[in-house]
């Protein structure tokens, strides 16, 4: 299905829009099409493009272009602040409940999972205990994080990523309940998908590489540089902002350990690592959502 085919499905000019994608597949531009021509306001759905000390390395929406048509939940959170799906997820309450139709894009797989289908009420877990699943995950590695996970947290966990380990790690021990009792109590969801047009935008790797690689050069040409220059002073690579892709190179050149061309060399796989962890996460979560062809 095409882009201009999905819009033409949704049923109204009120009905929300969702959009989801990989890294550098399109899909902010398609938001700001069907915006420009149908109404609505643009809302963001990817965790790091919400921090205002990042625009150029996030792809952010360019300042002109925020000016032009109604955008939200870009860049207004301070960086080195710490944000979640539930800080995201209150945020975009109130774009469902009035005002214009949202069109919400993103590449943060977590965020609609959250809005679609509901999230955990899983208190705010104190730093103390990130610092302790990193001990423990650096002293015992991932089999010391599961010999302490109940049997029905760890089956539904993705044993190979050591994130969703760590989390429910720490949500174990910190509530002394576990991960997958938490899940069992996640309320309704704030929009439920038959009542949203939900699109997954489709792009091959042989597609992407070549925009992933153009795309991080153009932000080298940009000021890439010169925005993580901004952001060295009290530079903390725990901090949730810092996870930036391309930031974590772009410091370690600047602070002399190597040179930008490993930098960009370094910054432009991660990214596509990133892509590709992205499709296997809307292939399996996102399987009945439409799928339309990047371009």
């Amino acid at each position: 299905m095409s882009p201009e085919e999905a819009i033409a499905a949704a049923a109204s000019p009120e009905r929300p829009v969702l959009i989801a994608g990989p890294t550098a597949s399109g899909k902010s531009e398609l938001a700001m099409r069907i915006v420009r021509a149908h109404g609505g306001i643009v809302v963001n759905a990817d965790a790091l493009q919400v921090y205002a000390n990042w625009r150029i390395l996030t792809a952010r929406p360019s300042a002109g272009e925020e000016a032009a048509l109604p955008h939200a939940l870009f860049g207004h959170v301070p960086g080195g602040a710490p944000y979640s799906a539930g800080h995201w997820l209150r945020a975009v309450a109130p774009y469902l409940d009035h005002g214009p139709r949202p069109v919400i894009v993103g590449g943060t797989g977590l965020y609609f999972a959250a809005l679609t289908a509901g999230l955990a009420p899983i208190p705010a877990i104190p730093p103390v205990w990130r610092q302790r699943s990193g001990e423990r995950l650096e002293a015992e590695g991932l089999c010391g994080l599961l010999r302490d996970i109940d049997a029905r947290t760890a089956s539904r966990l993705d044993r190979r990523n050591p994130a969703r380990l760590r989390r429910a790690w720490e949500v174990a021990a910190a509530t002394g309940r576990g991960l997958a009792d938490w899940q069992d109590d996640t309320p309704p969801p704030l929009l439920a998908p038959r009542d949203a047009l939900c699109l997954v935008m489709e792009a091959p790797k042989a597609m992407l590489d070549p925009r992933i690689e153009a795309r991080f050069d153009a932000m080298l040409a940009r000021g890439a540089l010169d925005e993580v220059r901004a952001n060295l002073p009290g530079w903390d690579a725990a901090r949730p902002d810092a996870r930036a892709i391309g930031a974590p190179e772009l410091a370690a050149h600047l602070r002399g350990e190597i040179t930008l061309e490993e930098a960009r060399e370094a910054a432009i796989l991660a990214t596509r690592r990133y892509a590709k962890r992205q499709r296997t996460w809307f292939r399996a979560r996102m399987a009945d959502w439409t799928r339309i062809a990047a371009r």
